[in-house]
This record gives C-alpha cells, sequence and structure tokens, in this order.
C-alpha cells in the first residue's frame, strides 16, 4: 500500500502547520492579555487525535467499492484519522469546534485522484448517486469552505488534489508556467527555482496552500503591490465539472466576449474542480531592498501609501500598521508586547528586481514617504516582519490555548473611505464582545494597495467568554454589517466560503445571485461540488 503521509494534509489537525513550529506565550505577551483582556492564560487541555470521536462514515459499502474502483483502493480512504484532517478548515471556529469532546462531523470518505481522469469520473459518480463533493487543496481555508455540508446529499467526499503537483510546463520565453492545481506554494518556488524563476504569491497561508487553492479563493499575497493579486497572474485554467472540462485561456488578453477565466477564479470548489493552472512568472530578483518607516499616526500613514501607490514609484511590499498594532509589534511578531519598535505607526516597504531598478525604486518611494511624513527607520524591521511574516497563525493557537478568542477579519474599500470603514468595523468588535463581558483589544494594518482604494487586514483578541464559537459568531456578523453598511466588501481575499455566504446577496446583488446560480445549474446540475458555500 502507498504510503500517504506526503499526501495527507501535512498541518496538524486541530492547529496550525507544523507542531515544531508552534509559538509559545512569551512573557511580554502574557502580560498583554491580562492588562488588555483580563485573561488569566491557564493553558487548556488539548485533544489528542487518537481520542477525537467522529460520526460514522455515511457512505455505503457499494459507493465506496465504486469510487475505489476510480481511484485506487489506496486512494480512497474512510479511516476515522484521515476523515478528521479533512474536518474544515483552519478558522478559529473550525479550531475551537475540534476542542469538542462530542462526535465530530468529518467527510466520509477521502478521494485523492491522480489524474483528470479520474476527477471526471468522481463527479459523474457523485452526480448520479446523489454525493456531495468538497474540492480540498491545502486545508488552510478560514472562511468555513470546506465545511462538509451535505444538504440534501447522501453523503460528501473530500476530493484532495495533492496528487496534481508538477510543474507541467515551463515556458521561459514567455514568462509562464503551467502547475498541477495540488502544488503548495513552497513546492512552486523550488520548482521554479531550479530554473531561475519565481512566481512571488505569498499569502499567509504561503506554506501550505495549493495552486488550486490560490485560484479557487482569488487569493492576495504579500507581495501584491509588485506581482498583483493571484487573479492578475492566471493566463489559463483547466477545470473538469460534472458536464465536461473547460481549458481557459489561449492568449495573454483578448476581446472575445467577457473574460471566463475570471468566473472560475474564486469559485471556491462550487462550479468544478480546478486541476491546472497557467500562470505569469518572473526571473527570480537579483536584489531585495529592505526599508521600514515611522508614521505619526495611521491617516498620515494612509495617505502616503496612496500617494505611492497613486505614483506607481513600485515597491513589491507596502503594509501600514495602525497604533494599536504597531505598539505591540504585531506587524514583525518577534517581540509582541515588549518594547515598541517605533511610535505612532509602522510602515514596510520592500523592493525586488535587478539592482538598477530596485535603487531608483526605492529612492523615489522614499522621497515620496519623506515628503507626506514618513521617517525612516531602516531596514531592519521590514526584515523582521520578512522573518516572522508566516507566523501569526501560530501564535492564534497558542492564544485559543490560554482561553483567548483571537481571530482575523479583511475588507477594502476606496481611499477616501478607508477612515470610516476602519472605525466602524472597529467599533462594531468592541462592542459585540464588550457584550459578551470581556475588554477587547483590535488592531488593523493595510494590507494591500490599488490606485484607487486599499484592504485593512483586522486581529482581534479578546477573552473567551460562555460558548466561544457563539461569541465569536456574534462579534463577526456585528463587524460584517458593519463593513457592508460602511462600504467596504464582504471580503477582499479570504474569499467567501459559508462564513460570509449571508452578506453575498448584498455584495451583488439581486441579479447578481441569478447569474450565479444560472452558472452553477449548467457547471454542476445536480448540485453536488461544495454546497453550502459562495452562492446564496
Amino acid at each position: 500500500m502507498t504510503d500517504l503521509d506526503e499526501l495527507l494534509p501535512p498541518m496538524k489537525w486541530n492547529a496550525w502547520g507544523d507542531a515544531a513550529a508552534a509559538k509559545p506565550l512569551s512573557d511580554g505577551i502574557r502580560t498583554l492579555l491580562k492588562q488588555a483582556v483580563g485573561l488569566d492564560d491557564s493553558p487548556a487541555k488539548e485533544l489528542d487525535l487518537d481520542n477525537v470521536q467522529v460520526l460514522g462514515s455515511a457512505l455505503s459499502q457499494a459507493d465506496r467499492d465504486a469510487l475505489a474502483a476510480i481511484v485506487g483502493a489506496e486512494y480512497c480512504r474512510t479511516d476515522d484519522r484521515d476523515r478528521v484532517l479533512h474536518a474544515g478548515g483552519k478558522s478559529t471556529i473550525d479550531l475551537l469546534r475540534r476542542k469538542d469532546t462530542e462526535a465530530q462531523d468529518a467527510p466520509d470518505a477521502i478521494l485523492l485522484p491522480g489524474d483528470e481522469d479520474a476527477v471526471a469520473a468522481i463527479l459523474r459518480y457523485c452526480s448520479e448517486h446523489g454525493i456531495a463533493v468538497i474540492p480540498f487543496g491545502g486545508g488552510t481555508n478560514v472562511v468555513g469552505g470546506l465545511n462538509p455540508t451535505r444538504g440534501i446529499f447522501n453523503a460528501v467526499v473530500s476530493l484532495d488534489l495533492r496528487r496534481f503537483d508538477q510543474l507541467i510546463s515551463l515556458d521561459e520565453v514567455s514568462g509562464q508556467a503551467v502547475f498541477g492545481a495540488g502544488v503548495t506554494g513552497p513546492d512552486a518556488e523550488r520548482l521554479l527555482g531550479a530554473h531561475g524563476f519565481s512566481l512571488g504569491h505569498f499569502p499567509q497561508s504561503f506554506e501550505y496552500a495549493t495552486i488550486g487553492g490560490f485560484a479557487a479563493t482569488r487569493s492576495s499575497g504579500q507581495d501584491s503591490a509588485g506581482y498583483g493579486r493571484f487573479n492578475d497572474m492566471v493566463r489559463g485554467l483547466r477545470m473538469i465539472t460534472p458536464v465536461g472540462t473547460w481549458d481557459l485561456g489561449r492568449a495573454p488578453e483578448s476581446a472575445a466576449g467577457p473574460d471566463l477565466r475570471q468566473l472560475l477564479i474564486g469559485s471556491e470548489g462550487t462550479l468544478g474542480v480546478i486541476t491546472e493552472v497557467r500562470l505569469r512568472v518572473h526571473p527570480t530578483p537579483e536584489a531585495v531592498r529592505y526599508e521600514a518607516w515611522s508614521f505619526p499616526d495611521f491617516a498620515t500613514g494612509a495617505a502616503a501609501m496612496r500617494a505611492v501607490t497613486q505614483n506607481a514609484t513600485g515597491p513589491t511590499v507596502i503594509r501600514l500598521s495602525d497604533e494599536v498594532e504597531t505598539g505591540i509589534n504585531l506587524a514583525t511578531t518577534e517581540a509582541i508586547g515588549e518594547n515598541q519598535i517605533t511610535g505612532g505607526c509602522l510602515g514596510i516597504t520592500v523592493f525586488e528586481g535587478t539592482k538598477e531598478h530596485v535603487e531608483s525604486r526605492q529612492a523615489e518611494t522614499s522621497a515620496l514617504l519623506a515628503t507626506h511624513g514618513g521617517t525612516s527607520l531602516g531596514e531592519e524591521p521590514a526584515r523582521a516582519w520578512e522573518r516572522g511574516r508566516f507566523a501569526a497563525p501560530y501564535l492564534r493557537d497558542s492564544l485559543l490555548s490560554a482561553g483567548a478568542l483571537c481571530e482575523t477579519l479583511e475588507t477594502a474599500t476606496n481611499w477616501s473611505n478607508v477612515p470610516a470603514l476602519k472605525a466602524a468595523v472597529t467599533e462594531a468588535l468592541t462592542a459585540a464582545l464588550a457584550e459578551s463581558g470581556t475588554p477587547t483589544l483590535v488592531m488593523c494594518h493595510i494590507s494591500h494597495v490599488y490606485p484607487t482604494g486599499a484592504s485593512l487586514y483586522f486581529t482581534v483578541v479578546a477573552g473567551q467568554r460562555g460558548d466561544p464559537i457563539e461569541q465569536w459568531r456574534t462579534a463577526k456578523k456585528a463587524a460584517s454589517d458593519a463593513i457592508m453598511a460602511a462600504g467596504g466588501t464582504i471580503t477582499h481575499h479570504h474569499a467567501v466560503g459559508a462564513d460570509h455566504r449571508p452578506w453575498m446577496r448584498e455584495e451583488v446583488g439581486d441579479l447578481g445571485v441569478q447569474v450565479l446560480r444560472a452558472v452553477k445549474a449548467t457547471l454542476d446540475p445536480a448540485g453536488i461540488l461544495n454546497p453550502g458555500k459562495l452562492i446564496p
């Protein structure tokens, strides 16, 4: 039998990432918890995977045998351990749910197809036999997009794309690579790096998320100022649907009607299974420069970020932490709760490219930031941010175990509306959590910038009170209502999933919902693909 350890999700079942990389709470964080949210951080007892109770598989023996015949017996898994590893994503609600000592829900089987024919056969069989299918990449989703929702169906299976793990082709002349959907972020960089190229897509989920997942959720990486969002990188993709295969993207751009690639990017597994993605890539940067900045307040810093973006001076990374996030050093993660790097607000800039290009862009950007009230802090704080850029989720795990409620949410709006939106979301979160009986720490940073606007990324820390799942759901609903009322988008890069679905009608309108339902009915007539997600 094939060893599946490398094929199944590598992350800890009830936490983020590698257990060996877990971040214990420092003395500074412990003091911060007591002062800010009144928390006595007594560690909670952790459930051992071997002791987790799982609801029995609803998949009949006949269905299991038929699906095993498609993928091979070793790639059709129904044991409790593998089912638990696919039981959802990595939101705070997901992780709190995994502390439950009662029987937990999970997909009824895990299927690991090795080629597109197997994917197509799975979708045909499941359409005919009333079995829901959830496409699964790295398991990093934070908006309920992987919940094993059965709805009207007899059973639900998780379709894991891990075996689609190849760099299929690289066109060095065009700067274009084709990847299998199961290639992870690090593997994409490793495979490209062997040829002197890079993708440059670094979301916080980078270490575990997959190329297919990036496309399916319309991901945005931390280097988006330089390389764009993931949807900007996509030049073509293949999707297997219950009614056939869709291969889109004959050329970099086209006037042959609406760009249907963009219909599939962000479809969150509800329209089909992405198996290949063709992406724009670039030569590995020759030079990298770092510079951190201090601004007296968030408004000054945001105006400086806007000036840089609208003047197109070209940093690869540009970010701004507000006063609270700066005050506790969350941006760098290396000394949280300890001595401040700077007063006011911390800005980060990184520049990549040829030596000459990097020097000219940094010089122009620095001049603009200084003109708009910034003070250079040199390169070390920016390097510290880069060293810890993927570490924050590990801190959340430790906070949850200590009895804190910790989660993130994000939105975006026009530059002129940034102050009002930030204030509205902060107030909504603070008020909702105060009603549950806890002080709240709300931090925010500008994570992605555009000529006309920016994304706001919030981190929330409070004390767990009563049922922490319902406590957070109440706070998240208040924040989501505030986002919509204040003119923001319900999600900038976390995707819709199940958590943001209640606000999709307000986001796209009644006609937009009809269009999404019509596309769903065309590509997935039986409605088996990821039910209960994205489409109202």
